[in-house]
């Protein structure tokens, strides 16, 4: 099975390929479209900001391609909020695959949020056998809001967050399955399988 990670200057990369290596699974990191067409799954990592990111991927029309893709796909963290309408975020109008708006947290708390936090209303094949109070590992300043229909997952840290979507091929993740431990590594174990 070949992996495309998509590369555009977002951190996070290397944990995400040293998972799917752990998981038996050829991954390469990439912003070539063809290798990314060809590629079984695709990957989306992410820690950074919006706007560059989307300038990144503008100049190289991979935010063309990626709307084009029809291979199971994977966005987390700022791979989620991209695959979104709009973010706060320098005020950046990203992917458009999920109609939704992604806000930055209140500062009532402490921000950005960092830690475990608890997987409800886990009704998706993704998120199969992970067990009772799956917790995963967040790091994030912006969050998803819910959708009726593509939230498919819910996280709270201070307000109800959509912990993961999902539309058509399309699945994206906010927390970091990669540094999630055994959930995590469940996750991304169940991605490879569709």
């Amino acid at each position: 099975m070949q992996v495309a990670v998509i590369k555009y200057n977002a951190g996070n990369v290397r944990s995400v390929l040293y998972a799917m290596e752990r998981l038996g699974a050829k991954a390469e990191l990439t912003d070539d479209p063809d290798t990314i067409l060809q590629a079984d799954k695709v990957i989306f990592p992410g820690q950074g900001e919006a706007k560059s990111a989307m300038k990144y991927l503008r100049e190289r029309e991979l935010d063309q391609l990626i709307q084009s893709l029809k291979q199971p796909f994977l966005g987390i963290c700022l791979g989620l909020q991209l695959l979104c309408e709009y973010s706060e975020e320098k005020d950046t109008t990203c992917l458009g695959i999920f109609p939704i708006q992604v806000k930055k947290f209140p500062a009532r708390e402490k921000v950005p949020h960092i830690g475990w936090n608890l997987l409800t209303d886990t009704s998706t094949p993704l998120l199969s056998d992970l067990g009772e109070n799956p917790f995963a590992y967040y790091v994030h300043s912006y969050y998803a809001e819910l959708h009726p229909e593509f939230t498919i997952a819910k996280t709270h840290y201070m307000l109800d967050f959509s912990a993961l979507l999902h539309r058509d091929n399309f699945f994206a993740m906010q927390a970091h399955p990669e540094k999630s431990s055994l959930t995590g590594e469940k996750i991304l174990k169940n991605f490879l399988a569709l």
